[in-house]
């Protein structure tokens, strides 16, 4: 791949990423959104933000001369928090099910 490539790959998978981020933060700060399916849809897209944070940084670090990832790591930060507070809020969930 080439270097140009892998800087637009680069640029789209983190830009993804935050949006999904985003998307997912907003989901976390209103959870009455969605209803029940709220935690779920909230735990895909922290997955999903993580999923392309990461493949954007390990693109980054392989192929891009000079590779600054501060914004990757943003996304994978917003997407760790998203994934703690939505598994905090769907682990809830699961044990009310289990426990009635």
């Amino acid at each position: 791949m080439s270097a140009e490539t892998a800087r637009r790959n680069v640029r789209i998978l983190t830009w993804i990423g935050i949006a999904t981020g985003v998307i997912g933060g907003l989901l976390v700060a209103f959870p009455k959104t969605l209803g029940p399916a709220s935690p779920w849809v909230q735990l895909a897209l922290g997955v999903a933000t993580l999923v392309l944070a990461f493949r954007a940084r390990k693109i980054g670090i392989a192929e891009v001369e000079g590779f600054d990832g501060r914004l990757s790591l943003f996304a994978a930060l917003l997407g760790f928090l998203i994934v703690f507070f939505a598994g905090q809020v769907a682990f809830g969930i699961l044990v009310d099910v289990a426990n009635p």
